[in-house]
């Protein structure tokens, strides 16, 4: 089994995770709660990579992140590299590729929340940070950590977006579902079922652990008085 390539995409999914979850709940706090007529585009662009096609996505980022772009040729100047086929540039990508899987979670879970609890902590002087952190967060923790996880295993598993941004280069690039399909090419088939069997095995205990944690026992067995 590739473990570089194992250990460089929890690492990816990790990190991608991270940051959706610092910038997925503003974006999904704004879609629960805008009143902007026009909202529905913005959800629109958050969905898009929903049904857009993986190498779309990565061939459009690819040219955003590429050395002629304007970003490409800012990053090369601070980091001294472009982004296209680096790490950090499948950091980027597979941010905006995973953002609906953290957004639309986190916004599902703000809608369901009663207004007068709002509306309480407005009266009682809290501001909206504080009513944020004190009330909203921590009433719609099961759809966060929902989207958390949900964006962890979806990066964990991406294929077309990151071999377009980031190329096939072992030990910086190199994600395990690429490495899955150069086992297959290579006619390696056990090594790549050693591999395939390893992340479908990670991903469903994930997932598991994830709906254990969140399942509301009495939805399904109401308590009896």
């Amino acid at each position: 089994m590739n473990w570089d390539a194992v250990i460089l995409s929890l690492k990816l999914a990790s990190v991608v995770s991270g940051v959706l979850l610092l910038a997925g709940l503003p974006v999904a706090y704004w879609v629960a709660f805008s009143r902007w007529r026009w909202k529905f585009l913005v959800e629109s662009v958050v969905a898009l990579p929903l049904v857009l096609p993986p190498t779309v996505l990565g061939f459009y980022l690819l040219l955003a992140l590429g050395p002629r772009s304007p970003l490409g040729q800012l990053c090369e100047r601070l980091l001294g590299h472009g982004l296209a086929f680096s790490f950090q540039g499948l950091v980027v990508a597979s941010v905006l590729y995973s953002l609906p899987f953290a957004v639309q979670p986190a916004a599902a879970a703000f809608a369901l929340l009663d207004p007068t609890l709002l509306q309480a902590s407005s009266v009682l002087g809290a501001s909206r940070w504080r009513t944020f952190f004190r009330v909203i967060l921590p009433l719609s923790a099961s759809g966060v950590v929902t989207g958390v996880v949900l964006s962890f295993a979806h990066t964990l598993g991406e294929f077309g977006v990151v071999l377009m941004v980031g190329g096939n280069i072992p030990g910086i690039t190199q994600t395990v579902s690429i490495a899955i399909y150069d086992e297959v090419q290579a006619l390696n088939y056990q090594g790549a079922n050693a591999t395939a069997l390893f992340l479908l095995t990670f991903s469903f205990l994930v997932l598991s652990l994830t709906y254990a944690m969140n399942r509301r026992v009495w939805a399904v067995w109401p308590l009896r008085h």
